[in-house]
């Protein structure tokens, strides 16, 4: 049994971009819980305890999936927070991505129901998160403060398999990626 999503993992460069644009305000929000930079991505589909009988017919969905798919020109953009900014949850960086990517995301949630996974069924909502609060707070001033960012462009090129190994430590290892088809 492993704990699995799916995932887009973006570049370290633009990675840094929200690091140092989120840097200075961390100190100014200690009650929120903010994720570890090395943790970052970008969830397609989250699948929960996936029992190892399950993977091989998982990893054939997901690689038909991805290439069915070119690669996706995205950037980071704005901020926001979950379930709305004055109760808020989980802070977030938001992503421009159009159409293209939440299909992506569909078809990736709806492989991986066929191959016996149990998939998170929330909306698809592209967004990177960077912080998460106990309890729902007002995060409007830190929303506002990120309302304006804009990263630089990059390409997503394959779809991912991370495994989440929980503990003391929270860690991520991509166990399986997908090339998105490369027309070129």
């Amino acid at each position: 049994m492993s704990r699995l999503f799916v995932a887009l993992l973006p570049p370290q460069k633009a990675l840094d971009e929200i690091d140092a644009a989120v840097g200075r305000l961390r100190d100014e929000w200690p009650l929120l819980r903010w994720v570890d930079p090395e943790l970052w991505h970008v969830t397609l589909a989250f699948l929960g305890d996936v029992p190892d009988a399950v993977l091989p017919d998982l990893r054939v969905r997901l690689a038909r999936a991805a290439a069915r798919y070119r690669p996706l020109d995205l950037s980071f953009t704005g901020a926001g927070a979950f379930p709305s900014p004055d109760r808020g949850r989980v802070f977030w960086v938001g992503l421009t991505a159009g159409p293209s990517l939440t299909r992506l995301a569909g078809e990736v949630a709806a492989g991986a129901l066929r191959a016996g996974a149990q998939v998170d069924r929330k909306p698809f909502h592209p967004h990177l998160t960077l912080a998460r609060a106990r309890h729902g707070g007002d995060l409007r001033p830190l929303v506002d403060a990120l309302r304006a960012f804009r990263g630089l462009r990059w390409r997503a090129e394959a779809v991912h398999l991370v495994q989440s190994h929980l503990g003391a430590r929270v860690r991520y290892e991509t166990v399986d990626s997908y090339p998105l088809r490369d027309d070129g």
